[in-house]
């Protein structure tokens, strides 16, 4: 990942790291993935501490990667502390991101899961788990959108929006799995098609 300049944290800037991943994880309805407009605001635009090709590959490197596709949150971690100084501090970033990120939100879930299920019958948590589902598509948009900033010549990337459209109306209108369009994508781009 080509690397931004070097970077100086204080132990203040640490703790503001920690507690903007904090609240973030009480935003990430849908998961984490659906706090980076946000993330990018703060990391990228408002303290420079990661560069634009870093968000983007640490977002595309985690989704490509097996395993559950918060990783990124991890790798803006790792590239915040390496570009702080050290290796070191690249695990230090890792641990201020995951934590921040994954504990208020494990913990809420786990007691409003256990709520839920207890009182799962009532009509207000019926309509709770009916709302949420506009909120996490317009964060999933928000997402994309922010992702594919980058490409703002629409006469030049024409065949990247009509492939992103292609894409969305096959998953909403077939039963075809996601990893297989996953797949036709990767081998587009790797044929340079797009």
């Amino acid at each position: 990942m080509s690397g931004a300049a070097h970077i100086s944290l204080q132990w203040a800037d640490w703790l503001q790291l920690f507690l903007q991943y904090l609240s973030l994880s009480l935003l990430s309805i849908g998961g984490a993935i659906t706090t980076t407009p946000e993330m990018h605001r703060y990391l990228v635009e408002q303290n420079h501490w990661l560069s634009e090709q870093q968000f983007n590959a640490s977002i595309a490197i985690a989704q490509a990667a097996p395993g559950p596709n918060v990783l990124f949150v991890a790798l803006m971690g790792w590239n915040v502390g390496v570009n702080s100084g050290s290796l070191v501090m690249g695990l230090f970033g890792v641990l201020v991101t995951m934590f921040g990120i994954m504990l208020p939100s494990t913990t809420l879930t786990y007691l409003a899961s256990q709520w839920g299920h207890r009182n799962r019958n009532l009509r207000g948590v019926r309509a709770f788990k009916q709302g949420m589902g506009p909120i996490v598509i317009a964060l999933l948009i928000a997402t994309g959108w922010v992702l594919t900033s980058a490409h703002n010549d629409a006469a030049q990337d024409w065949p990247l929006w009509l492939l992103t459209a292609a894409a969305a109306l096959v998953i909403w209108r077939t039963r075809l799995h996601l990893l297989w369009v996953l797949g036709a994508g990767a081998a587009l781009g790797w044929f340079g098609l797009v």
